[in-house]
């Protein structure tokens, strides 16, 4: 059975005065920030106080477009006795983002946590060559990583906290207690 001629026509223009009745949806973007999901991947931050410069990251990367230089440094001796050591100092760290496939893999490799997802894309240049992010730049993007879930509130405190705390608690006692000294020494000095 052949179709009835012009009933296409017919249910195209239905499907017009449909929609043509509905509120849009569109959302006005510069002015209106899009609702991201939370795992979003925007652009890679770095953290460089962790990164020791182990160079995973770069030979992991399918698209080869992380570049490190470094140089080694020798340190002194951490007790008498002892021998020096040397370690890597980080002199450049950049990620070409004009290469990059936004694959994740050197986030997951960094044994270190040096790197991270921050979910801002609003980075777009009218030079490609501007797209190779250098240390400084990364560094600027660690600042919008948002903060990591919740831990389960039944698990116990990290070791780096606990640690952190402890030493935060002895510093302020140590504080408090040089407070103390100098006032009983002003209020000795002043009888």
């Amino acid at each position: 059975m052949s179709p009835i001629p012009g009933s296409g026509l017919a249910k195209g223009l239905a499907v017009t005065l449909r929609t043509m009745t509905r509120k849009t949806v569109t959302a006005q973007y510069p002015e209106v920030q899009p609702e991201l999901p939370p795992r979003t991947r925007g652009v890679i931050g770095l953290f460089e106080e962790n990164c020791t410069v182990c160079m995973l990251c770069a030979r992991e990367c399918p698209d080869w477009c992380i570049y490190i230089d470094s140089h080694k440094e020798t340190v002194p001796p951490a007790a008498p006795g002892g021998r020096e050591r040397s370690r890597n100092v980080l002199d450049r760290f950049a990620i070409d983002f004009s290469l990059c496939m936004y694959c994740g893999i050197c986030i997951e490799v960094c044994p270190f946590d040096a790197l991270f997802w921050s979910p801002e894309f609003e980075y777009a240049e009218t030079d490609i060559h501007e797209l190779t992010h250098e240390r400084d730049k990364l560094r600027a993007w660690m600042w919008t990583v948002p903060e990591p879930p919740a831990l389960d509130p039944h698990a116990e405190e990290p070791k780096e906290l606990a640690a952190a705390r402890k030493a935060a608690e002895k510093a302020a006692a140590a504080q408090a207690e040089a407070e103390t000294a100098a006032r009983g020494q002003a209020q000795e000095g002043q009888q």
